[in-house]
């Protein structure tokens, strides 16, 4: 572990950071740590975290989640597509999923009750696949480092995507995932931009862009009174559904240019 941490503050002292401009057209302060050392830590991150939790062995669950990330990888600019793309199912209650640079997709038992179709589980996967893309992580760690210290991302805890018990311990326990802020929720700006970006790719792969609304209302559902800790970065949950909804609607067209092209997923 000390090694990885020693090359991820070395990285951050000698790179530069630079400017690049989002898939939405927003300017991002990146550059803290290489695209190579970045998917290192995704992928040492994700091993962690399938050494530590609870994996499913169930052939179905996974071959479900596989086929929906396949995909939507096929939709991906060239060059991502060629990433080692690999996708987990962990058990647990929580409705919640993540994706990791290196091409690691995780996805919890409990999203399946949210996400009832296949359309819904694309939604959150392109959606997550989005933070990827668009190098959010990239970005929280270049603006984590710049504030505070390389290492002082170990303050960073496992997120209010997998609770604060979990967090605690990861942060105590240096893991990686702690340490480079990959769990964490991302910044409002970047949750809408994983939305726009998720969205026109899930169409593109011939999901039907029209089931995010129904997934994010059926996680507002599932929150009853207190909403699920993966929407806590939209205080405005009927202002994000407003505008899946009104995307939808645009992206109809390439929905249906897929199904013609014979992009019809057929995941579960």
């Amino acid at each position: 572990m000390k090694p990885i941490l020693a090359a991820l503050a070395a990285a951050v002292l000698a790179t530069a950071c630079a400017t690049t401009t989002s898939p939405t057209g927003r300017t991002q302060y990146v550059g803290a740590v290489s695209q190579d050392q970045l998917n290192q830590l995704g992928e040492k991150a994700f091993a962690e975290m399938k050494a530590q939790e609870r994996v499913s062995n169930d052939t179905r669950q996974n071959a479900y989640v596989s086929c929906v990330v396949n995909a939507i990888v096929q939709q991906l600019p060239a060059a991502d597509q060629r990433i080692r793309w690999e996708s987990a199912v962990f058990v647990n209650d929580e409705p919640n999923a993540f994706a990791l640079p290196g091409g690691k997709v995780g996805i919890n038992t409990g999203l399946f009750k949210v996400a009832q179709n296949q359309d819904q589980l694309a939604a959150v996967v392109a959606h997550e696949i989005g933070h990827v893309i668009a190098r959010h992580h990239d970005e929280r760690i270049t603006r984590q480092s710049g504030a505070s210290g390389a290492l002082n991302v170990l303050g960073a805890v496992l997120g209010s995507r997998y609770g604060e018990g979990i967090g605690n311990a990861a942060v105590q326990g240096g893991s990686i995932a702690a340490q480079a802020g990959f769990l964490l929720p991302g910044s409002r700006a970047q949750e809408s931009e994983a939305d726009v970006v998720g969205q026109q790719w899930m169409a593109a792969a011939g999901f039907d862009p029209r089931a995010a609304v129904n997934l994010w209302q059926n996680m507002i559902a599932a929150g009853g009174n207190r909403p699920p800790q993966w929407l806590s970065t939209h205080p405005d949950p009927q202002s994000r559904i407003g505008e899946l909804r009104s995307r939808a609607d645009g992206l109809l067209p390439t929905w249906e240019q897929a199904r013609a092209a014979g992009r019809r997923p057929q995941c579960g």
